[in-house]
């Protein structure tokens, strides 16, 4: 193949769906990578093996990248490989022998439901009430609510037709209230079809746009915390989980592939598993007399947990 880069994000785009972002993040890291190979007279990507991408690493760290941002880079050049091994342009995939850097494990960053109500009931233009309102009640990502179109929603159904990644479609339910503020929105843009979210000028609405709509809005609403459109998502698998929604359940309306994935949630969910514990167990508490089905106690656990 003349240009195996090219040839690589031309797959990513036209047979994985890759999104715009996704394909820009693939171009700007593998450009990165040649620029080093060229560095060391390594003019192609069939010369590459495991003692080079060790010096890459090795060069990356050195330059003060954080882990996650190596993981990414790491991650790029492991999918072009994997890609041209597939193709032919190499006998093996020399990325298979180099473990990537170990990430921290980080807490899922959600809203408390006191605080997302206040930024969902918070006055906004009809538009940006119907997005943050959408973010939550669906839990999509946001390139996959600038993807919308009016076509996609079935108002009679209370559903919507989401494209995730690798061009895979699901369905999500979308609730009254979600529902509601569509409803003005779309009723004061008078759109009949297209797509659901416009910016100014007719256009599609952008993924950073949609992040400068959320972030000005929590700061309007009062909220001292960072919060983004994937907060939101985060938020809506977090309520879900604590209201008792099975876990495979969440796994098919955020549309991950795999449930490990999905179990990150679970950690967040303390609250609720004290709720359960406190119920059940029959020395619980102190006079040995399990709470009332759906009770929740001054002196339990679940309340101990939250000061």
């Amino acid at each position: 193949m003349r240009d195996p880069v090219e040839a690589f994000l031309r797959y990513q785009a036209v047979e994985r769906g890759a999104s715009a972002h996704t394909l820009r993040s693939y171009r700007t890291d593998l450009a990165q990578f040649r620029r080093f190979l060229a560095a060391r007279r390594v003019g192609r990507m069939a010369e590459v093996d495991a003692r080079l991408l060790r010096q890459y690493l090795a060069r990356l760290y050195e330059a003060g990248l954080s882990r996650s941002s190596i993981a990414r880079k790491l991650a790029a050049i492991r999918s072009c490989l994997a890609f041209l091994t597939r193709r032919g342009g190499l006998p093996k995939n020399p990325a298979r022998e180099i473990s990537p850097p170990r990430l921290p494990k980080r807490l899922v960053s959600f809203l408390p439901i006191d605080e997302a109500t206040l930024l969902l009931e918070h006055p906004a233009a009809a538009r940006d009430r119907a997005i943050l309102e959408m973010l939550y009640a669906t839990g999509a990502r946001v390139a996959e609510l600038c993807g919308l179109d009016l076509a996609d929603l079935d108002r009679a159904g209370g559903t919507i037709r989401v494209r995730g990644k690798g061009a895979k479609e699901r369905m999500i339910p979308v609730g009254d209230a979600a529902l509601q503020t569509l409803d003005a929105h779309l009723g004061a843009c008078g759109q009949a079809d297209g797509p659901l979210f416009r910016n100014l000028r007719g256009g599609r609405l952008t993924v950073r746009s949609v992040h400068r709509i959320v972030k000005a809005r929590s700061r309007a609403a009062g909220l001292t915390r960072r919060v983004t459109p994937h907060t939101l998502r985060h938020t809506f698998a977090t309520h879900m989980l604590d209201a008792g929604a099975d876990l495979r359940l969440i796994q098919d309306l955020l549309g991950h592939s795999r449930l490990s994935t999905t179990q990150r949630y679970t950690h967040v969910s303390a609250d609720h598993l004290m709720r359960v514990y406190d119920a059940a167990h029959p020395r619980a508490h102190p006079e040995g007399v399990p709470a009332p089905s759906g009770a929740s106690p001054g002196g339990t656990r679940a309340t101990k947990a939250r000061t």
